[in-house]
């Protein structure tokens, strides 16, 4: 950790130069020679990056940041506050803390909160951090998790992990053993030291892979912030054997979409109805969870198709994501295509389409962007059809 970053005038040529362009900045002279320009320059770029995602750290004096990199690939805030929100007790160890997020959050949870992290830069940074945050229940490990847990003779109420892919992983399909640490390998060895274990890991891990390399999960969560998935969440109790409930939550700026349903529930059936004046899109967490069949069932409401996951109704309801109000329902046909659509402005999406956006904006000189939003979808009989809407929310 460069502690001579903490210099006063350089803290404040930092917080003045927030949100100006490093590669410009990069060009003038050091005005700080004792320091090296970079590690400036990265504390700039770092503290912009967090402006947005991490403003209690942004707002407070004498943070010192790891590279944006890590910034960009920890926790937001957000997020965040909402896993707090779904553990509790008295002991918490992250065998993965990195940057610390995660664990400000729990700290407010739990009475002892074990951060472990290897990279010993980035340890003393969050030591130093949780200082100047105010924390004051949370010890530090520079060391390998595993033998962070070997070494004590202490249990834990939660086992907190965000396992990272391996490098030589990449381009494979994503599974959890081709992750640092191993956790499916592992599993045994930290229900000895916990009775649950909350696994945070990256969005594009198919679900069913997850469940194939685990056992005893009780919970999935399924986390999305402003319509993008940002992390699924595996809660396991050691020796569960009960239903597996998916839970979803989208976290807007003024609110949560949640959504929940049983996993394999076999008493769960959509119902299929042609356009009617309502159309429903579910949230990028609803659509990640694959739980069509129960949105159909939970909100009695018609999917257009199986494979459209697209919803209507003749009277209006508050639904988890996107409402439309149908203006006009056309077949995919060149006449009408023409008429309706052809060298117009339009907000397109493609559900259970055989094209894409682009082609299809290419092919009738569609404009991005105004107040009707088209939907290129198959309706229950197959027909290919295109719903012209209102946006309602």
């Amino acid at each position: 950790m460069n502690e001579s970053i903490l210099n006063k005038n350089i803290q404040e040529f930092i917080t003045q130069n927030c949100g100006i362009s490093v590669a410009k900045l990069a060009l003038q002279k050091n005005p700080f020679p004792e320091v090296e320009w970079i590690s400036i320059l990265n504390q700039i770029e770092a503290k912009t990056k967090a402006k947005e995602k991490l403003p209690t750290w942004f707002s407070t004096e004498n943070i010192i940041y790891p590279s944006r990199v890590s910034v960009e690939q920890t926790s937001s805030e957000k997020t965040a506050i909402y896993k707090a929100s779904l553990i509790s007790g008295k002991t918490l160890i992250d065998l993965t803390g990195g940057f610390g997020v995660d664990d400000y959050y729990f700290s407010k949870k739990f009475e002892s909160i074990t951060h472990c992290e290897i990279n010993s830069d980035l340890s003393a940074i969050v030591k130093h951090n949780f200082d100047c945050l105010k924390v004051e229940n949370c010890t530090f490990h520079n060391n390998d998790s595993t033998d962070v847990l070997s070494e004590t003779n202490q249990n834990f109420d939660w086992i907190y992990i965000d396992p990272s892919r391996r490098n030589d992983a990449k381009g494979k399909v994503f599974m959890l053993r081709d992750c640092l640490p191993n956790v499916p390998e592992l599993l045994d060895f930290y229900f000895e030291k916990a009775n649950a274990v909350l696994i945070k890991t990256a969005p594009l891990l198919d679900i069913s892979a997850g469940l194939s390399e685990l056992k005893f999960v009780k919970n999935i969560h399924i986390v999305a912030l402003e319509n993008e998935v940002k992390e699924l969440l595996f809660e396991i109790h050691n020796q569960y054997q009960g239903d597996i409930t998916i839970k979803t939550a989208n976290i807007l700026k003024d609110t949560t979409e949640t959504f929940e349903f049983v996993l394999d529930s076999e008493n769960t059936f959509a119902t299929f109805d042609l356009p009617q004046k309502f159309v429903y899109e579910p949230n990028a967490a609803i659509m990640k969870s694959g739980g069509f069949d129960q949105v159909s069932a939970v909100f009695n409401l018609d999917k257009l198709h199986k494979h459209s996951h697209l919803y209507t109704s003749e009277v209006l309801i508050d639904f988890p994501g996107r409402t439309f109000e149908t203006e006009q329902v056309i077949p995919y046909s060149k006449n009408e295509m023409k008429t309706a659509l052809a060298n117009q402005q339009a907000n397109v999406t493609t559900r259970n389409f055989p094209d894409t956006v682009e082609n299809i904006r290419k092919k009738w000189k569609i404009k991005s962007g105004g107040n009707v939003y088209c939907f290129f979808t198959t309706d229950k009989n197959d027909n290919k059809i295109v719903l012209i809407c209102r946006k309602i929310t």
